[in-house]
């Protein structure tokens, strides 16, 4: 992309783009791996391969020898570049490219019983009467409840070719009958906003979860519906546990808020031509808007591209806590048996010129960078990061950042565990709240979806005392003793705001989830006394360092 580009026009020609990209990656596949790519470390591959195949001592598989050597292969480049085998590459694909063919539900697999929580308005499912609360009992005669299934299996057997069908045997607490449905499989859009609303008076909320083909029309119609009908000019952009995504995604997002000329990200490799800085085009519709971007160390790649350029552009705050440090750009380059390679053709930098990609050197254990943030205390006190001090930069207005490690945030708020006690994560860790919740709900069913809104049905449910001694009294049935948590003033009112949270989301889908979640967050509610208190006002000109 070239400076200056008109990013307006992106939502056109996203998609060409997107096609020219995957030409390009078959063209450089084809020259990689063709005829005309092989050199002397191919030729010893090929006589290694026949070799086993002609004198090893048992008969074995060449093709699978090979298959399992490749992710190894990979391996020792970066911890980014991977190999794709064919039979996952459809799967990977439609996380990012917005649809895949299914039946248009989302399920929970709770005591081997895939329970259906929501229905995708419009989705097959919709068309053929199923409904919340559906317990899928037989997929086409095969009966699945109480067969320990996985979710990955029950994923992959609903979904299909599109116009194909699937027959579902449903249990309903309404009819004492197995209802039978056959649901003709279509096109389901995988969203990448789960929430949007008014989140306090002249603020917007948004969680963005992956940066994939349809993430900035969602992303602009989310902003202008926010503008419109909630009069909102200020905006909270959750991108927390957000892996990343498309590049050219982030900065169409990132623009909307820059001034003309802004710089956003730049990339440098060594078969890659130097590119950039990217700069907005100006043509942005909230270049005047307070903004504030979440992140936690789960938020990498595009995520950090959005922030880095928020941040080194002194546009708005940075709250949470420190990101992955991902700096790293992948390119999907096809090879002809239906796999793929993903591989690492540059580094990128933010508009201060740094690269936020942590440390990969031999010696260094990168699975296990977020375990020793958490060994030394980084997610509850700033003091405990370690900052790469030989890596500073500046921002526009001469605020130091860090390259090396991820986005620092402007802002640091410790992680709320402080609160969790031993009953609340056994009760966690078996499933019970989501069971709970779910059970609640479907012995409420009929009145809580007379709720218009989450504020109505939060007024439905029982006090604070209730709940938590019902949920103590299906716990305990189900094995796990709830004392400590119900007894203690702060360990009931965290057990007690999660149960509520996921009896918003069976009821509303997963925006229900973050409303009532969000009242307690404690990242969330920095964020909107940051907007409160003009600190998040352009341009940002002190270090606040909370």
């Amino acid at each position: 992309m070239k400076q200056g580009s008109s990013f307006r026009s992106a939502s056109v020609w996203m998609p060409l783009a997107l096609a020219v990209a995957l030409v390009a990656g078959i063209f450089t596949g084809k020259y990689f791996f063709g005829a005309g790519g092989e050199g002397k470390s191919r030729g010893k591959l090929d006589e290694i391969i026949s070799l086993i195949d002609k004198n090893y001592v048992d008969d074995i598989n060449t093709d699978s020898l090979l298959e399992a050597s490749l992710p190894k292969l990979m391996a020792g480049l970066d911890p980014h570049s991977v190999y794709i085998p064919a039979a996952d590459l459809q799967e990977v694909n439609e996380e990012l490219e917005g649809s895949f063919s299914g039946v248009g539900i989302s399920f929970n697999l709770i005591g081997d019983t895939i329970n259906v929580v929501e229905i995708i308005s419009g989705g097959p499912a919709e068309k053929v009467g199923m409904l919340p609360g559906d317990r899928i009992v037989t997929i086409d005669d095969s009966i699945v409840a109480g067969k320990g299934w996985s979710d990955v299996k029950v994923r992959s057997t609903l979904r299909g070719p599109k116009d194909t069908k699937v027959n579902l045997g449903i249990r309903r607490s309404s009819s004492p009958d197995l209802l039978h449905f056959t649901v003709t499989r279509g096109d389901i859009p995988v969203t990448s906003i789960d929430a949007a609303y008014p989140i306090a008076p002249g603020i917007g909320y948004i969680k963005v979860n992956k940066f994939g083909a349809s993430t900035y029309s969602e992303f602009l119609t989310s902003l202008m519906e926010l503008i419109e009908d909630d009069a909102s000019d200020a905006f909270i952009i959750d991108l927390r546990s957000n892996g990343g995504g498309y590049m050219e995604v982030a900065e169409m997002m990132v623009n909307e808020f820059l001034g003309q000329g802004m710089p956003i990200v730049s990339m440098k490799g060594k078969n890659t031509p130097d590119r950039g800085p990217t700069r907005a085009d100006g043509r942005g519709t909230f270049k005047e808007a307070d903004v504030v971007v979440l992140l936690d160390e789960f938020s990498a790649s595009s995520s950090e591209i959005f922030a880095g350029a928020i941040q080194d552009n002194d546009r708005g705050l940075i709250v949470g806590r420190r990101s992955f440090g991902k700096g790293l750009v992948q390119n999907q380059l096809p090879l002809k048996d239906g796999s793929a390679l993903r591989l690492t053709i540059a580094r990128y930098y933010t508009p201060s010129g740094r690269c936020i990609q942590k440390t990969y050197a031999p010696g260094v254990d990168y699975d296990r960078d977020l375990l020793t943030r958490f060994e030394r205390g980084e997610q509850y006190s700033r003091d405990s990061i370690k900052l790469n001090t030989e890596n500073i930069f500046h921002t526009l207005s001469g605020r130091t950042v860090y390259g090396g490690g991820g986005i620092m945030p402007d802002i640091f708020v410790a992680s709320d565990t402080a609160d969790i006690s031993s009953d609340y994560l056994r009760a966690l860790n078996a499933g019970l709240l989501q069971k709970f919740a779910f059970k609640y709900v479907d012995a409420h069913r009929a009145e809580l979806e007379k709720a218009e809104d989450v504020s109505q049905l939060l007024d439905m449910l029982p006090s604070e005392w209730t709940l938590a001694a019902e949920f103590q009294t299906f716990a305990r049935a189900n094995g796990v003793a709830i004392t400590k948590a119900y007894n203690v003033n702060k360990y009931r009112q965290r057990l007690v705001n999660s149960l509520k949270a996921l009896i918003a989301r069976d009821v509303f889908g997963v925006e229900g989830y973050y409303v009532v979640d969000n009242l307690t967050d404690p990242t969330v509610q920095a964020a909107i006394r940051a907007i409160s208190d003009g600190k998040a006002s352009a341009p940002v000109t002190e270090t606040i360092l909370e």
